[in-house]
């Protein structure tokens, strides 16, 4: 008889399901209007801290109040020449001088080193009073096509800068569409029926909405940057129909295999696999705040916010879905679209192909695991940077405002570093230092503050953002003005958002270790809570750590390397976003410990049953194979499915959990996990008295029943 608290929920919901169901649809109804209707602006600003860059920025709001917000470059070229189109361009400069929180415009006809020494080719900064995450979309979307429409007869505008970015790549959009779409044909495909098809779907949107609503209004707490509900969006929607769907494939086999009732049957599975669903979902929340090791504050946000909808496609799981279930009863498979049979007489291709690992354990080991580490080597390479004016689609007014720049000045002049100095002491020969570094292009005269305690000037490096030659150019910089502070000059410090960016790739890189060993730690005790064994739980790790390097180094050979990039979407060979990799990893590290969890936790079930290693390990694949690879399958549709959209930092989101979801669930969970079991036979479940007496103990949900005893020597 079942029993326990998942069991006891399992049973009221049943009964109750029609007070389940309103309860449900009012509160969502609630969230959603509330969390939608008063959502949160978003924070883009990943600078911070204690990075030099940081500094440098308190310095600039604190001294030059006018340099507060962010900026606008308009990009002219002139055929004829810069001096020939001046009336043209000095009325395109007076329309922006009055568009919505512009305050001021430096025309290139009056501040020496805006144009080109060839004349044809000159920008003009445009600075605004608040940050281009503040920028109403509309208000940027008409200064763009003000600037487009002064073009023509041999004179090329185009405007630039953060603000005309986020106007130029919509979030959302028709991917989530697409991947929900592509969802349920694989539902379709793997269940035949309609209505047991539509149960993952319902649980999983109940879920989903609910969680973005409270994302919106976790916002005013805490602040959270633009890609967060695409994030969480993609993982909700994932792992949302991901465990509803274990959930009712669960309830139709009670239904048919034991020929218990309807009610029985859901209690089953919410005690099986709704067991399973709980640890899953745990392991991915505790994956996802392992980020707050990185010590940055949009980060934390991200990592509750994710969270926050993978808690709430838990709950509709173990909630909502036994109360639809109540509704379908026996009715799980009408409206089906094929009939759904059963084929006793032949084993599955799973068992039989369960039966080829084992024989050649070594052989398939070996040749997964070299395939593993040969896709992870790309990844030794990886760089990590923003994405900038460069790295958008070429019919983008911020791209062609990078074209004109880079053609007439060079690629540095969209990378720009602002170098700022405490007074007193003199910072023109420091300037004069700078502009003479191999890597700089030119350097702005000195600005000094109103106040006069503060000095500023600006240098551009021959090199845009995505060059490696840049991030050395910063650290060059810093290393020379931090000699000439120790030599008695004036304390310099090497910003601006390009020199931010630099810090962050850098924290990131220093950060990432302890976050692994963070994730993987917090992970594998969860995991050694469920199975109780120290072998399954450390390859569970080690193997995870596999497929993930296999994803990195397929995202560097894309992204980085160009190799299919444009085929994907991705317009040049650019390094990989420096937030990307940060969340992938726990974000994979929980998924991978989802399937981990789906698989070990039938084999565990025959285990216990008294069946030996080999024969559990075959049973409890050949009984989770077919939904594994269902799940699978959605997962990579749906984060695939971004890879139409047009944020290339998402792009390579969706393409490196994708990458990495196909091959866990195959190369992973189809070849590695059996062959290293064969060939551990019972030392997979082998755990030390002094960890089995400190591991809580989980109640079985069902008495197990009598069984000859287990030979191991059989394997």
């Amino acid at each position: 008889m079942y029993d326990g608290p998942l069991a006891r929920l399992a049973r009221f919901c049943y009964r109750r399901r029609r007070l389940v169901l309103a309860a449900w649809t009012v509160g969502a109804a609630i969230v959603i209007a509330i969390g939608f209707g008063f959502a949160a602006p978003a924070d883009n600003d990943f600078s911070g801290g204690k990075a030099e860059s940081a500094k440098a920025q308190n310095l600039i709001e604190q001294h030059f109040p006018g340099r507060n917000g962010d900026t606008l470059t308009l990009a002219v070229r002139a055929d004829g020449g810069v001096e020939a189109a001046r009336p043209r361009v000095e009325k395109v400069l007076g329309d922006l001088a009055h568009a919505p929180h512009v305050a001021s415009v430096s025309s290139p006809y009056q501040v020496p080193g805006q144009v080109s020494p060839d004349h044809r080719t000159a920008f003009a900064p445009v600075q605004l009073d608040v940050s281009a995450d503040d920028m109403q979309v509309k208000d940027v979307t008409a200064m763009i096509a003000d600037v487009r429409k002064a073009s023509g007869d041999g004179l090329t505008l185009a405007l630039g800068g953060s603000a005309v970015i986020n106007a130029e790549t919509p979030g959302g959009g028709p991917t989530e569409g697409i991947g929900l779409l592509a969802a349920v044909i694989v539902l379709l495909i793997a269940f035949g029926s309609l209505l047991a098809m539509g149960l993952p779907i319902v649980t999983a949107i109940f879920g989903i909405g609910t969680g973005l609503a409270g994302i919106s209004l976790l916002g005013h707490l805490l602040p959270a940057p633009g890609f967060t509900p695409i994030v969480a969006g993609l993982i909700g929607l994932g792992v949302g129909i991901d465990y509803a769907l274990f959930i009712v494939t669960r309830y139709r086999e009670a239904l048919a295999e034991e020929g218990a009732d309807p009610e029985h049957a859901t209690v089953v599975a919410i005690a099986t696999a709704g067991r399973s669903v709980l640890f899953a979902g745990t392991t991915v929340v505790v994956a996802l705040m392992g980020l707050f090791v990185m010590g940055q504050r949009l980060f934390n946000a991200v990592a509750v916010a994710a969270s926050l909808t993978v808690l709430m496609t838990m709950v509709t799981a173990v909630t909502l879905l036994p109360a639809l279930l109540g509704f379908t009863g026996r009715n799980i498979d009408r409206f089906g679209l094929r009939r759904v049979t059963r084929r006793h007489a032949r084993r599955p291709l799973s068992e039989r192909w369960a039966g080829v690992i084992q024989r050649r354990p070594v052989v398939a080991l070996s040749v997964s695991a070299i395939a593993l580490l040969v896709l992870a080597v790309p990844a030794l390479s990886m760089r990590l940077s923003f994405t900038d004016s460069s790295t958008q689609p070429h019919d983008t007014s911020a791209y062609a405002s990078h074209r004109i720049l880079a053609d007439g000045f060079g690629a540095g002049y969209d990378a720009p570093l602002v170098l700022v100095a405490r007074l007193p002491g003199d910072v023109r020969p420091v300037a004069d230092a700078v502009r003479g570094t191999p890597g700089v292009a030119s350097v702005t005269p000195v600005r000094t503050s109103q106040d006069g305690t503060t000095a500023m000037f600006v240098a551009y490096p021959r090199t845009g953002l995505q060059d490696a030659a840049t991030p050395r150019l910063v650290h060059r910089l810093r290393d020379a003005m931090a000699e000439r502070h120790r030599a008695g000059g004036p304390r310099v410090y090497v910003g601006g958002p390009n020199a931010g960016t630099i810090d962050f790739a850098d924290a990131v890189i220093s950060r990432l270790p302890w976050l692994i060993a963070v994730v993987v730690g917090l992970s594998l005790i969860l995991l050694l809570a469920l199975v109780r064994s120290v072998a399954i739980a450390i390859k569970a790790a080690l193997m995870n750590l596999l497929s993930i390097g296999a994803a990195y180094g397929v995202l560097t050979a894309v992204v980085q390397w160009g190799w299919l990039g444009r085929a994907l979407g991705f317009p040049i060979g650019m390094p990989v976003t420096a937030w990307v990799p940060l969340f992938m990893f726990p974000i994979l590290f929980g998924l991978s410990m989802d399937y981990e969890v789906f698989l070990i936790s039938r084999v565990r079930e025959e285990y216990d049953a008294g069946a030996p290693t080999r024969q559990a390990v075959t049973r409890g694949l050949a009984r989770t194979a077919r939904v594994i690879t269902a799940a699978a399958a959605i997962m990579v549709c749906v984060f695939l499915s971004v890879l139409l959209g047009a944020d290339i930092a998402v792009k390579q989101m969706g393409l490196g959990l994708g990458v990495a979801v196909l091959i866990d669930a195959t190369v992973v969970r189809m070849v590695l996990v059996p062959a290293v079991m064969e060939l551990l036979g019972a030392v997979n479940w082998w755990l030390p008295g002094w960890l089995a007496r400190l591991l809580p103990v989980a109640e079985p949900p069902v008495a197990a029943p009598a069984v000859p005893a287990r030979v191991e020597s059989g394997r």
